[in-house]
């Protein structure tokens, strides 16, 4: 493969607009631009969450999941472009169930937190449900498929059990909401 991006700098989007895969230009703050940027976004959140080098279950899930992040950019950034499939909504589930599957049930809301890895991976949920959240808005005028919309959601859910995992794993433990104060479980 050659060199994709020999020059870094185009001059092209000086003036407040950017180009799709398609080469159509739109303003920066496009809808669709809003979408694919705060989905390069939460590839960014992962990467923190990675940097915190969690165990090697968790760290190889993740970076599936920057590579999947990644081409569901790409599907954003040209219309008409399928790069999200039902298989990888399917893949993040089963993993989602894997990581579930050792983690006590829940019966108090879970704060963000649970040490630097945890809250990392915490901070990576609510990205990615802003992510989903600006998929939606972009659905409202242009064609979003379903499989995307799926992927984020389901990665959200990834991403809130992964947090557990991480914040016990750390040893730092998960703090439950009780209104009117806090307690620590281990």
């Amino acid at each position: 493969m050659g060199h994709r991006l020999s020059k870094i700098y185009t001059r092209t989007g000086d003036g407040g607009e950017t180009g799709l895969g398609d080469g159509a230009r739109v303003p920066k703050d496009d809808a669709r631009v809003e979408a694919y940027g705060t989905v390069d976004e939460l590839n960014s959140a992962v990467a923190m969450v990675l940097a915190e080098g969690p165990p090697a279950a968790v760290a190889a899930c993740l970076r599936e999941v920057q590579h999947e992040l990644f081409d569901l950019g790409g599907e954003l950034c040209l219309p008409g472009h399928a790069a999200i499939s039902a298989e990888q909504v399917a893949r993040l589930e089963r993993e989602l169930d894997g990581f579930n599957a050792d983690l006590p049930p829940l019966r108090e809301f879970v704060l963000p937190g649970g040490g630097r890895a945890a809250a990392a991976c915490h901070l990576a949920r609510t990205v990615c449900r802003r992510a989903e959240r600006r998929l939606v808005a972009l659905r409202r005028s242009r064609p979003v498929r379903d499989e995307a919309l799926a992927y984020l959601n389901r990665l959200s859910d990834l991403l809130f059990v992964l947090a557990r995992v991480l914040a016990r794993a750390g040893g730092a433990g998960e703090t439950l909401w009780r209104k009117g104060g806090a307690r620590r479980e281990p």
